[in-house]
């Protein structure tokens, strides 16, 4: 449903789509027809495919006649001539990168509700690349920080000032990941003879994180309808005359919770 949901940001960034399960056909045309799917769902009965990737779900026994033939979850992207560019997998077959993120992290747009801050020397915008998510569901909350006219923020890794750092408060159900910047550009400062890494220039940070699909965690979020994330950004700002005092700014994005679909055909 999140495939189906996205396909306009998809179609829009470029890519098509179709997916492809270990299901025999009648369970992928039955899952496409209560779902509306409207992209591709092919069937690869009996896994050859999926073993001939390489990406066969060795965890499962071949003794269990439910499971035995999934693969490991991911995402190829090929391009126009046949050719793998790149892949993201997980490795536990109840998480799922959403679409949304994957189209961040090759550099597309999506098209989410986003909340405007405008922090001390910083103007923010931030989103969840998914509105609506299940347990196994990774998907990234994203601040994109535009600096202030003549001003740099410190980026991670420099010492003596504070670099910028999106802190995640943890909860249950919630496993928090990576979180990716981008490459920092060198600044010399004249007077202290220094050179650090900053920001400069519009930029984005993305953070990665996981509903739980741990069945602990799926039954304390049965019937729990949203989850607010609530984070700080936390940085310091100069300018080419004056470094500013170190900031902290709140951050929080609301999602919808659902549970997960485990209908199958008759």
């Amino acid at each position: 449903m999140e495939l189906q949901g996205r396909l306009g940001d998809i179609r829009r960034s470029g890519f098509g789509v179709a997916a492809i399960s270990y299901d025999p056909m009648r369970v992928t045309a039955d899952f496409s027809q209560r779902r509306g799917i409207t992209f591709p769902l092919l069937s690869d009965a009996g896994s050859a495919v999926i073993q001939r990737y390489g990406i066969l779900n060795t965890t499962v026994s071949p003794t269990n006649q439910q499971l035995y033939g999934i693969p490991f979850p991911g995402t190829f992207v090929v391009d126009r001539g046949g050719i793998v560019t790149s892949r993201v997998f997980e490795t536990a077959y109840q998480e799922r990168d959403t679409m949304s993120s994957l189209i961040v992290r090759l550099g597309g747009r999506v098209d989410a509700p986003a909340t405007k801050i405008s922090a001390p020397h910083l103007d923010l915008t931030a989103f969840s690349t998914d509105q609506t998510v299940v347990p196994g569901t990774h998907f990234s909350l994203v601040i994109d920080a535009v600096p202030g006219k003549r001003v740099h923020v410190y980026a991670p890794g420099v010492s003596g000032y504070k670099p910028i750092a999106l802190v995640i408060q943890p909860q249950a159900g919630l496993l928090v990941q990576d979180v990716r910047l981008p490459k920092p550009e060198d600044y010399f400062f004249k007077p202290l003879n220094e050179h650090v890494a900053v920001y400069q220039k519009p930029f984005r940070i993305v953070q990665d994180v996981t509903i739980d699909p741990s069945p602990q965690s799926e039954a304390a979020l049965r019937g729990v309808p949203t989850m607010t994330i609530r984070g700080t950004l936390d940085y310091q700002a100069c300018d080419d005359k004056v470094c500013f005092l170190p900031q902290t700014t709140p951050l929080e994005w609301t999602i919808n919770v659902k549970t997960l679909d485990r209908e199958r055909v008759k």
